[in-house]
């Protein structure tokens, strides 16, 4: 077709459609023996649209539309030219279509065919005399829809040609003109044959117009959701809109869409909206859906955001009133929001217990001028938070309320809020500092020119520890304040010292104290300034992630003063905030040392000192791990942190540092269907031991908490464990996250360091895993796009063409059944990739999916545009290995660096392991010369013991040179030897210690000959047999399948020389 006219005649009430190109065959049907075109336009259920298996891109399938027309119609004439019979056919239909006159046939000699189709329609019908404007309107725009729809087609209205070069043109005419004082800006993209799309801003509703094989589809359909649907997938999966909703960002989206589909369906005769599954979509160009993004869509969302938002906040904004009502915890000032409400100061606890400490200390100054309201946890960080998090927050409502603050208002002064001063009481603890931020985060945001009032911001501090000898009394405020006053008094000798845990810890009396001299222990803030504003942003906001790793790692072992009355609150940020942050990323960043993070190398201390071997429930060793391992942290974290060091399915841990004795969880649910930990029970793994030495755990440096001994810094595995199991963790400006490695790979490596030798190389390996780990390619989505060398784990899959089936034997590591499964229904949901079902046949071990597509042709796309990415078989594992370092630094490493790095330091503790080791071995030995030349003595009278003062006895020892052991203030130093009983006084026992003696002196002479690199080599040969024990009982018991290569995808058994 090159030519399509259209004529309205309103004043005869005809309109008439001419198109060229193929005619209509003028023949009779083979089988009814009618006139095709008498038979197309004049008898109902007539199509050749029927067959589904046959692809057309037409309009119509079931051959109602132009039999319709004809119906309503006073008369409908057909006439066509069919240039391959070279016959000319024409017909009159009349009477909505009752009276069908016989046809008109000659000879036609055009080279080219045409159809002809003219009609008037009954307008009592429709209960109108003729056309409206509205009708003809609608007629018009109808004709130009095909003007910008049909490409290469010349498309007259009423004699005049419309002038529209393509869809792309015809988009122009719904926008104001490119010259326009504000033109909305048009990104257009031709996808294909088949596929116009473009995309330009909305007035804030979602609007599309869009053609369907030439039918507008006013209402939208499938089509539209393909389109729309990628590109808010492309922006949700950008992190500072992945919070968005969908609907947010269709509102202000107007789409034009022309495109071509097979065999199209939809919901009405009308044709509004299709509703039929898209066998062959189209896939949005990364550069289209960018330029969408940039092109202002994101400005007007924002801005639409922050209206909607600033109308949700101010629901819960307060003013000044004299009395708040139904506020729990909090306690009100009598002249709170009254005229004199500038002298009232809010006190804001950290929790209830630092509330009955105000209360005692109010006791002393009264009630009048004073409230107080306690915090239950960690105010929220609203530069992270939405809108309609920070509208739900409990505590951010009262806060206003209490104060009477108003969003978006700005205060010069004091005078319409009920308090003038709000004075921060909380704990002298890392948390306590990370409260103050909020808080102070948290008016920066909302109310700057709050915080630049002077004197509006204060805190109440009191002492963390408190040194006393005789009358003298010295309080220190922060743990690096006292540490440095130990260092410099011989560890703080002779004097007594108290631990302040929180502010619970204080008595009554203390705090009558401190509020009687409330202004030694109120400190203000001084106005904020820009540069701290800025400051504040970085700490608390998303951005700046980089700013704040070098906020971490340059600061710098200071402390605020406290005997200083004002501080900046950049002081307070850089030196007291900061080491929250750092506290913080101990508690989510592993050490490199032991691969443990703050929590659970408490967990292996406590274990340690147990000696647990005999299983405990999980619940009571988290409560022996707060009591022995100082934990002040939450039950929940303590014991989910207790079950992951349990946990032992594919993904999890390649070494379970703990036994799972009981439903520790399994791959089905990623340990999310662990049991309660009252019901399940642990025991250290008898791996455990072999890794993390008892022969090291003298070298240690033991941390303390309230002058108690806790875990140590860090422990000393004879294999990096860090890299064994693997780890994932977001702290403070940090984040890390790596996969398992094979642990006799590390040994290996290990052994070839000692041999001078070149590392080989190391891949990631998960116990159990049956898929095929490769290297990331530039082709694989990332999750971290700065990490390059991250790696790609692929389920394993077989497809069945003639049972219409792909079998998964495997999902991707860390790709869990439940979840897979829940995507498996949603596609079938949606419909977008031709599955018809699936069947389950798992265990809590294996994974075993069976799904079945609805024809040949959905299973042969699939295999064509790729099964592990259209069935989310494929998974990147990140190799970001950030861990914290020798010196408590946060460090990013390369895995062969830290190797080597980690080895180098732990040979240096092998050879401390054997100079400790000979040190007490030659004073065990001399002990046994000594206990072998006290009991001669004894027995040759040449020693006498009996009826003699032990003072006289001493004297004896020290004229004879006896070693002394173990002296202090009140021993003698010979116990060893004293304590011995006098049955011991034999020849037998002689006997006895001089066996003892010669074999003490083989282990010394034996450990002095002997290599540090030889210790750790028979330690690693111990391990070595240990693991594949336990591997081998796990190919015995038919429970551990083997881990397959790309080579060997075949095999069923475990071959576990291969592994090994």
């Amino acid at each position: 077709m090159s030519t399509l006219r259209v004529e309205i005649d309103r004043e005869a009430g005809w309109i008439s459609v001419f198109n060229d190109g193929r005619g209509i065959p003028v023949e009779k049907h083979k089988k009814e023996q009618v006139w095709v075109p008498e038979l197309i336009f004049g008898h109902l259920l007539t199509s050749s649209n029927f067959d589904d298996s046959v692809g057309k891109v037409t309009g119509g399938r079931n051959g109602f539309g132009a039999k319709l027309c004809n119906i309503f119609s006073q008369q409908f004439i057909i006439e066509t030219g069919d240039e391959r019979n070279k016959l000319l056919y024409r017909q009159v239909f009349e009477e909505n279509m009752s009276v069908i006159h016989p046809p008109e046939i000659g000879p036609y000699d055009g080279s080219e065919g045409y159809t002809l189709v003219k009609f008037r329609p009954d307008f009592k019908k429709f209960g109108q005399v003729g056309f409206d404007e509205d009708t003809l309107s609608l007629f018009a725009r109808r004709v130009y829809d095909m003007a910008g729809c049909v490409d290469n087609v010349k498309v007259f209205l009423n004699g005049t040609h419309i002038d529209l070069n393509g869809f792309k043109e015809y988009i122009q005419l719904y926008l104001p003109p490119p010259n326009a004082p504000d033109p909305c800006p048009v990104i257009y993209e031709r996808v294909d044959d088949n596929w116009e799309v473009c995309c330009t801003l909305s007035d804030g509703q979602f609007q599309q117009i869009s053609f369907v094989n030439g039918i507008c589809t006013s209402k939208g359909g499938t089509h539209v959701n393909h389109v729309v649907e990628q590109i808010i997938k492309a922006i949700q999966t950008k992190e500072k809109y992945k919070d968005l909703k969908p609907l947010h960002i269709k509102n202000h989206l107007l789409v034009f869409i022309n495109c071509l589909v097979e065999n199209p369906s939809f919901d009405s005769q009308t044709k509004e909206n299709m509703t039929s599954r898209l066998k062959s979509g189209c896939t949005l160009s990364k550069e289209f859906i960018r330029n969408v993004v940039n092109c202002g869509l994101m400005e007007r969302v924002k801005e639409w955001i922050d209206v909607r938002d600033k109308k949700t906040l101010k629901k819960t904004d307060g003013s000044k009133r004299s009395k708040v009502m139904g506020i729990r915890n909090f306690d009100d000032a009598a002249k709170a929001g009254g005229k004199e409400s500038a002298q009232c100061t809010l006190i804001l606890t950290e929790g209830d217990s630092a509330k009955s400490l105000a209360v005692s200390g109010l006791g002393v100054i009264g009630r009048d001028y004073f409230g107080i309201y306690a915090l239950r946890g960690k105010l929220l960080n609203v530069r992270r938070a939405t809108s309609k998090h920070i509208a739900a927050s409990a505590e951010i409502g009262h806060i206003k309320q209490i104060l009477g603050l108003q969003i978006g208002k700005k205060y010069d002064s004091v005078k319409s809020l009920r308090y003038g001063r709000l004075m921060l009481m909380t704990d002298q603890d890392v948390d306590g500092s990370h409260i103050k931020g909020l808080i102070m985060n948290f008016l920066d945001y909302f109310w700057p020119s709050l915080l630049a009032l002077p004197g509006f911001l204060v805190e109440f501090v009191t002492p963390i520890v408190k040194a006393t000898r005789g009358k003298e009394e010295l309080s220190f405020f922060t743990i690096p304040e006292y540490e440095k006053w130990k260092d410099e008094t011989e560890n703080g000798k002779g004097w007594y010292i108290k631990y302040y845990k929180g502010l619970g810890t204080s008595t009554a009396d203390d705090a009558k104290k401190y509020f009687k001299n409330m202004d030694q222990h109120i400190k203000t803030f001084q106005p904020i300034t820009e540069q701290e504003r800025e400051l504040m942003k970085m700490v608390f906001g998303k951005e700046g992630a980089d700013e704040r790793k070098q906020w971490i790692a340059d600061s710098p072992s200071l402390f605020l003063d406290h005997r200083k009355d004002t501080f900046t609150i950049g002081d307070f940020l850089n030196k007291e905030l900061v080491l929250f942050s750092a506290y913080d990323n101990g508690r989510s960043i592993p050490s490199m040392w032991d691969g443990l993070k703050t929590g659970q190398r408490k967990i292996m201390f406590s274990c340690f000192k147990r000696k647990l071997k005999s299983e405990i429930k999980v619940m009571q060793l988290a409560g022996y791990v707060s009591e022995h391992a100082a934990y002040h942290h939450g039950e929940a974290s303590l014991t989910s942190t207790i079950v992951g060091l349990a946990q032992d399915f594919c993904g999890s841990n390649n070494i379970n540092l703990l036994l799972p004795n009981g439903q520790f969880g399994t791959r089905l649910d990623g340990g999310r269907d662990a049991a309660s930990p009252r019901y399940i029970f642990t025991a250290l793994s008898p791996l455990t031991r072999l890794i993390y030495r008892p022969e090291d755990d003298e070298l240690l440096e033991y941390l303390s908490d309230d002058g108690q001994s806790i875990e140590p810094k860090y422990y000393l595995p004879i294999i990096p464990m860090i890299l064994v199991n693997g780890t994932e963790g977001i702290g403070t400006g940090w984040a890390t996250s790596f996969p398992n490695y094979n642990p006799l790979d590390l040994c290996n490596n290990i052994k070839r360091l000692m041999e001078n030798m070149p590392m080989e190389p190391l891949y990631p390996w998960y116990l159990g895993f049956k898929g095929v780990i490769r290297r990331k390619t530039e082709n694989d989505e990332v999750n971290l796009p700065e990490i390059d060398n991250g790696y790609v784990s692929c389920g394993i899959w077989q497809a069945n063409e003639h049972h219409l089936t792909i079998e998964i034997t495997e999902l991707p590591v860390r790709k869990w059944t439940q979840s897979y499964k829940e995507f498996l229904d949603q596609s079938i949901e949606k419909g977008s990739l031709g599955i018809k079902e699936y069947q389950e046949y798992h265990t809590d071990r294996d994974v075993k999916f069976v799904i079945t597509f609805d024809s040949l042709e959905d299973l042969e796309k699939i295999l064509k545009k790729g099964v592990e990415k259209e069935l989310k078989l494929e998974k990147i594992l990140n190799n970001n290995l950030v861990c914290i370092d020798l010196s408590g630094k946060i460090k990013r490493y390369e895995i062969e660096e830290m190797m080597k790095e980690w080895y180098e330091v732990r040979l240096q503790y092998y050879q401390k392991r054997k100079r400790v080791l000979l040190e007490r071995s030659k004073i065990e030995l001399r002990i046994l010369e000594d206990r072998i030349r006290f009991v001669k003595e004894v027995i040759q009278d040449s020693l006498i013991m009996k009826g003699r003062k032990k003072g006289d006895i001493v004297r004896d020892l020290e004229g004879k040179g006896y070693f002394k052991v173990n002296l202090d203030e009140n021993g003698s130093g010979f116990d060893y030897l004293l304590s011995m009983p006098m049955f011991t006084m034999t020849e037998e026992k002689i006997l006895q210690l001089e066996e003892e003696k010669m074999e003490k002196e083989g282990f010394v002479q034996n450990l002095m000959d002997q290599l540090p690199i030889t210790m750790w080599r028979k330690d690693l040969e111990e391990f070595e047999i240990a693991w594949k024990k336990l591997l081998l009982e796990k190919e015995k018991d038919d429970t551990q399948p083997k881990q397959k290569t790309k080579k060997d995808k075949k095999s069923k058994k475990l071959d576990i020389n291969k592994i090994l």
